[in-house]
């Protein structure tokens, strides 16, 4: 057992080694390669697994499963301690945010998936029914032709927080993943996970079905971030099951209903910009900030020359301000003697 753990911990560490071997921009430009690269969907997991065994880090583990594959994985005892699976944890309520989104940044980042991360496309065909307003009303997700009774797998590894029958969604499955990023699955004709179960992509979650508001079979999916919807295939190609991107860039605009993904290539190129670009245009930004302060202050100081009998306290009743302010705004103190012809600053 030791030697097989040995010879798969082995390309973890030769990876630690040579990342501790790269400069910081070498690094920063193989990650932002690696978050470009497209993710391929696993296969639905029915194997059971043999053992699990321990690894240097006690957060990941190696999973061994019967039929002689292994899998890196992260021990969901410890994931889920994380904030994210507890604050704004509700079983029942379809949005528990219920924030106003303006305090988001224009764009931010996720990682998707990661090393130890898998993906699993919930079924690869054209979807039916797009994201966006439909018959007037808003349609947050889209319709997968599903044929009732068939397996539904989880999107990504997370965690279940709402298993009910929710109005319009029927039998509904939603799952928090440790990114901050909820799936949902609707309509299903059978529900098989519990609210706090952990699931791994792929794993089957219910099975398709027509339940609640539905014309007939398919699977209504969803993706949103603090509750706030946005079109999946901004994450996914569903007609060819491919995860578009490791490292997704959000754009506030992506959650305006209206919003459907669309494929161009010069906004891809703006939205993959790398972290050394974005630090730069942030540096740049900050100087023309600082720039336009000191501008402003700058047009807004005030000065006054010291006359015969002049004192502190007369001079800031003068310019209405206050003899400790005056004294701030010099580096002298309430005792300083005045000298007749000095120019102290008072505003």
């Amino acid at each position: 057992m030791k030697r097989i753990l040995s010879l798969l911990l082995l390309p973890l560490l030769s990876l630690s080694l040579h990342a501790q071997e790269e400069t910081t921009r070498e690094a920063d430009s193989l990650r932002h390669s690696f978050g470009r690269q497209t993710v391929t969907s696993v296969t639905r997991r029915a194997t059971p697994y043999a053992d699990t065994l321990d690894t240097g880090n006690p957060t990941v583990k190696v999973v061994l499963y019967n039929n002689g594959t292994y899998r890196y994985v992260k021990d969901p005892q410890l994931v889920v301690a994380d904030s994210t699976f507890t604050e704004f944890w509700d079983t029942k309520t379809v949005n528990p945010y219920k924030e106003d989104l303006t305090p988001l940044p224009d764009r931010f980042s996720l990682w998707i998936v990661d090393t130890l991360d898998s993906y699993c496309c919930p079924n690869v065909v054209k979807p039916r029914s797009q994201y966006g307003y439909r018959h007037g009303r808003r349609h947050q997700g889209i319709d997968l032709p599903y044929p009732t009774g068939t397996p539904v797998p989880a999107t990504f590894d997370g965690r279940v927080r709402i298993s009910d029958y929710v109005g319009g969604y029927g039998n509904l499955v939603v799952i928090r993943h440790a990114n901050g990023l909820e799936t949902f699955y609707g309509h299903l004709s059978k529900r098989n996970v519990e609210p706090g179960d952990w699931v791994n992509a792929g794993d089957i979650i219910g099975l398709g079905g027509s339940t609640g508001r539905s014309t007939g079979p398919h699977l209504h999916f969803e993706t949103r971030y603090r509750g706030a919807a946005f079109d999946p295939s901004w994450l996914i190609d569903f007609e060819t099951g491919t995860l578009r991107h490791r490292l997704l860039k959000i754009r506030s605009w992506y959650f305006n209903p209206n919003q459907r993904y669309v494929q161009n290539i010069d906004d891809e190129d703006e939205i993959f910009r790398t972290d050394e670009e974005d630090r730069l245009l942030a540096e740049e930004q900050a100087k023309k900030e600082a720039a336009a302060r000191a501008a402003a202050e700058k047009a807004a100081m005030r000065y006054y020359t010291v006359r015969s009998g002049d004192t502190l306290y007369g001079i800031a009743r003068k310019n209405g301000t206050t003899v400790k302010r005056i004294c701030q705004l010099n580096g002298i103190k309430e005792t300083t003697v005045l000298q007749v012809g000095k120019r102290l600053r008072v505003r």
